[in-house]
């Protein structure tokens, strides 16, 4: 299993970004997959959840109404929409299976693709 994440970069708050996580080992249209974010010295947070349905998705309070998490079923990926971005959503992003806050498993992790957000 393997994740490659893409999409990150510098930008100023309130501005959008959209992430991508290509997956290969596995369909990501037969999994549960989720968005966690590590930001320096605090411990990871799950940001989102799609369930394998396609349809039924999960945030985290702090982004529910600015991030919006999807997937390709053709590419094999898993998207991460992010609007009105916050100096506080400046964190690494990695993608995994899973959909809730409990399911966090670091040790599955990509590289991830890191978010800096100027204020």
């Amino acid at each position: 299993v393997q994740y490659v994440e893409s999409g990150g970069g510098m930008m100023q708050s309130g501005g959008s970004l959209r992430l991508s996580c290509v997956v290969s080992g596995f369909t990501v249209s037969s999994s549960d997959m989720m968005w966690v974010r590590l930001a320096p010295g605090k411990a990871p947070t799950w940001v989102s959840g799609l369930r394998s349905d396609g349809v039924t998705t999960y945030y985290a309070d702090s982004v529910k109404g600015r991030f919006t998490i999807s997937r390709d079923d053709a590419k094999n990926t898993v998207a991460l929409e992010m609007h009105s971005v916050k100096p506080e959503d400046a964190a690494h992003y990695y993608c995994q299976t899973g959909y809730g806050d409990n399911q966090i498993d670091m040790s599955s992790w990509g590289q991830g693709t890191q978010v800096i957000v100027s204020s």
